[in-house]
């Protein structure tokens, strides 16, 4: 008995992080319907377990009917590792963009992709529409192939087994994009020009954490005519290494409380 209610535990906590997935930045509200079937569920399901959540103050109903993610939920990701990330980058990035005058992106790597954490915008920049939260491919921005060239074998080969083309430049032949990798050790920046959007060419380095490990990736995204971009590589590891030496200070903070 204990183990089949084990089960059903697991997989109503499973249909609750379906119907939670239902939102996106594209999908930030909606009916009881889409949720249903964006979270391939049976109506009188998806019934239930919003009201769940509404109860629980996890999603939020809109007095037209419409539902959106709730606040209690967004103080509970307030306390995540990339929030942490967040704050102590945020001086920084700033910085950056002040001393460059682009976009400047800070993602962390999320299953096979890139998840934006931070997105600050210059004056001789770019628009964008990757907000924090926003997912990147790994293979065909310079922000997701610093995470990739220090990433797993097992998210390496995922990523490898499915290059998708995004614009005519996308690198879609493992073989390139292996030897791209192997240039990102070498030289620790990672580049892409139009490979993700036509016009676009973005920088990025790798935060480190503890030995070779890398805990995210700072990226500068500017035209692709901008003379300035490859000057932004200095400004851009010291970013960088400022990033990584906050979070170990607050790391040996945290150990000696």
């Amino acid at each position: 008995m204990t183990a089949r209610r084990s089960d059903d535990t697991r997989s109503a906590a499973g249909r609750t992080l379906f119907v939670l997935g239902a939102f996106d930045e594209s999908h930030p509200s909606l009916t009881l319907s889409q949720i249903g079937q964006r979270a391939h569920l049976p109506l009188p399901t998806a019934h239930r377990l919003v009201a769940e959540l509404v109860g629980a103050r996890l999603v939020t109903r809109s007095p037209e009917g419409a539902y959106s993610i709730g606040a209690r939920l967004w103080r509970l990701g307030l306390l995540s590792a990339p929030t942490t990330l967040r704050e102590v980058a945020q001086p920084h990035l700033q910085d950056l963009v002040a001393t460059t005058g682009h976009t400047v992106h800070l993602a962390v790597l999320e299953a096979s992709r890139a998840m934006v954490v931070e997105r600050l915008s210059g004056t001789r920049t770019v628009s964008t529409r990757h907000r924090p939260g926003s997912l990147l491919p790994l293979h065909c921005t310079a922000v997701g192939k610093a995470l990739l060239s220090y990433a797993s074998d097992d998210v390496v080969r995922d990523v490898m087994a499915s290059l998708t083309q995004h614009t005519p430049f996308t690198i879609t032949d493992p073989r390139v994009l292996s030897r791209q990798l192997l240039e990102v050790h070498r030289t620790g920046v990672a580049r892409s020009a139009q490979e993700h959007r036509l016009g676009v060419s973005s920088l990025a380095v790798p935060v480190f954490g503890d030995g070779d490990s890398v805990v995210a990736a700072v990226a500068v995204i500017a035209p692709l005519t901008s003379p300035r971009i490859t000057g932004s590589v200095p400004p851009m590891r010291a970013a960088a290494g400022a990033i990584a030496e906050g979070l170990r200070r607050q790391r040996l903070a945290a150990e000696h409380e």
